[in-house]
């Protein structure tokens, strides 16, 4: 008997599962039957930073489970929150890929955001991120990444692009609590609005 027999039709063989560990939950968005979690996480050992992106493809067949192992729905999970992931290896060749997720347990909940003024030093929008210091001094610098889900507001409250901002310009970012220990520290922007 073939192994992909005996797995039901939302599981697949260790071999096409791939697991990752405290990914944070950088967007959250419904769609007719699914909901669509892109998550960021270390695809490598090692790595200073978040480098890997997938938006999962949570539905019913998705085992869903908080910090204490109890099942929730899918409408109680929020960005920010720190997951542990598994989903298929078979993934479409979007920006980011997406993927069906087998199963997601909180390791923590998303902790509250925090405000941060400072002036933009680099944009880049091949990667979505902007560096912004805090003071004077570079080494108050902080790496915003841009998810799908961040608003960038221009200073009179209007949506506008990544591309739109400027080295130079002063902004107030609303931002995820956590940071990683990277140099420059990088954490997920919720709202850059930029400011006189």
């Amino acid at each position: 008997m073939d192994n992909f027999d005996i797995f039901p039709p939302f599981q697949t063989p260790n071999r096409d599962i791939i697991r990752v560990f405290s990914a944070v939950i950088e967007n959250i968005s419904r769609d007719r039957n699914a909901t669509l979690v892109t998550i960021s996480y270390n695809d490598c050992v090692g790595c200073p930073s978040r480098t890997g992106s997938v938006r999962l493809v949570v539905n019913q067949e998705t085992a869903i489970r908080d910090e204490r192992g109890r099942n929730i729905r899918a409408g109680e999970l929020e960005r920010g929150m720190i997951v542990d992931a598994s989903f298929s290896s078979v993934m479409t060749r979007s920006i980011p890929p997406q993927s069906q997720a087998f199963s997601i347990r909180v390791i923590r909940r998303a902790n509250q955001s925090q405000t941060t003024t400072g002036r933009i030093i680099e944009v880049n929008t091949r990667n979505n991120y902007i560096l912004v210091l805090r003071s004077q001094n570079f080494s108050s610098a902080v790496r915003f990444n841009i998810s799908p889900g961040t608003t960038i507001l221009d200073p009179f409250g209007r949506r506008i692009s990544l591309s739109s901002l400027s080295p130079g310009f002063r902004v107030r970012v609303e931002h995820a609590s956590f940071m990683t220990a990277s140099i420059p520290p990088q954490t997920t922007a919720f709202t850059v609005q930029i400011i006189r």
